[in-house]
């Protein structure tokens, strides 16, 4: 049993209130700190960051979807396509100055100290991990907008899980261990990004550029890849003894571990082969007259309602019923009346309100 351990023990079975306690540890933090940031913005206590992150996740979760619950999505693809864009040149940027600042030849990659010096490599070692700090605050944007433009499915606990954590990891990075084997995971990570947001700024500048969007699978495999470069790399910290802390190197292990967890079972639902591809119906009658519920699923290209394929004739539904009535005595013009119709699915033929959608850009406008 370690020492630090012990006292641990010690402090929770003493007489001291919880106050004491937290104060005793948080003057060793202290101690161990990079004297370096000492009265940097944010970065005297985490208790900004902590709370930053659950005002984001009160937002997200209850504040914003209260607030849209009777509003119309935002129209907001001139804002989304100048983030994006922001985002790939900063990534861009924090890409050549994690490379400029060590990776570039002088840092082992098998094991890196953390250089605490004031040289200029050192320093811009350490400036630049606090501009990577405030680029994971700037990522709440990427859920905000997903609240504000009702894409509620978006919202996974994958991806609440990254944007609530990254804050905490690159404070603890700038407080404690700025620069070193730890930011090799941010070299890696920078890069991933200046992909991922090109595809991003290229969905949002509109429907007709969706066809330059193929390789999105292909987005999630690099992600997966770049948790594998990290959680071996993190190993070989613990193999090779530097002076860079195991415990930091230990956490990296873990903390790729659950995203490869995370990431696979993402990839595996997201693109698995034959998958059905439900589409979602909504009565919005508020309780005014009788309703029916109409179970759709895609068979062939084609749309099937309650057990019967609906083949698009001009447009629209039509199925070889009299009078356009399907077999439970709805019309067409009933169901544009009673229900809204939204869809989840991204190849085939696909009913919206009555109507076939057969191209890409035409899902994308009804969305």
């Amino acid at each position: 049993m370690t020492g630090f351990v012990k006292i641990a023990i010690d402090d929770y079975y003493s007489d001291n209130n919880w106050t004491t306690i937290i104060n005793k540890y948080w003057m060793l933090a202290e101690r161990v700190s990079d004297p370096r940031v000492q009265g940097w913005f944010l970065f005297d206590t985490p208790l900004p960051t902590l709370a930053m992150v659950i005002a984001y996740l009160a937002f997200v979760l209850v504040a914003g979807p209260l607030w849209m619950t009777n509003k119309k999505p935002f129209s907001i693809q001139n804002i989304l396509v100048a983030y994006n864009a922001g985002q790939v040149l900063l990534s861009l940027y924090m890409f050549y100055e994690h490379l400029a600042s060590g990776w570039w030849g002088d840092y082992s990659l098998a094991c890196q100290p953390v250089d605490y010096s004031d040289s200029d490599k050192a320093r811009r070692m350490l400036h630049l991990c606090w501009v990577y700090y405030f680029s994971k605050l700037s990522e709440f944007a990427d859920t905000i907008f997903f609240v504000l433009r009702k894409k509620k499915s978006q919202i996974t606990w994958l991806h609440l899980y990254h944007h609530a954590l990254t804050p905490f990891e690159a404070w603890l990075l700038v407080k404690f261990i700025a620069g070193g084997h730890g930011t090799f995971s941010n070299v890696v990570n920078n890069l991933v990004h200046v992909i991922m947001y090109s595809y991003y700024m290229t969905a949002a500048l509109g429907p007709q550029y969706h066809k330059y969007l193929w390789w999105k699978k292909h987005l999630t495999t690099l992600q997966l890849v770049q948790f594998f470069m990290v959680l071996f790399h993190s190993i070989s910290a613990l193999l090779y003894d530097c002076g860079y802390p195991k415990l930091i190197a230990s956490g990296l292990i873990l903390h790729s571990t659950i995203f490869i967890v995370l990431f696979t079972n993402f990839y595996m639902h997201a693109y698995k082969k034959d998958k059905a591809k439900p589409i979602a119906v909504n009565n919005n009658n508020k309780g005014e007259g009788n309703s029916e519920d109409i179970k759709t699923s895609e068979h062939n290209g084609h749309v099937k309602v309650n057990g019967h394929i609906c083949n698009g004739v001009n447009g629209h539904i039509g199925n070889g019923y009299s009078n356009g009535k399907l077999s439970n005595g709805l019309t067409k013009a009933s169901l544009q009346e009673s229900h809204d119709v939204s869809l989840y699915q991204t190849n085939g033929t696909s009913s919206v309100n009555g109507h076939i959608l057969n191209s890409s850009t035409e899902k994308e406008k009804v969305q």
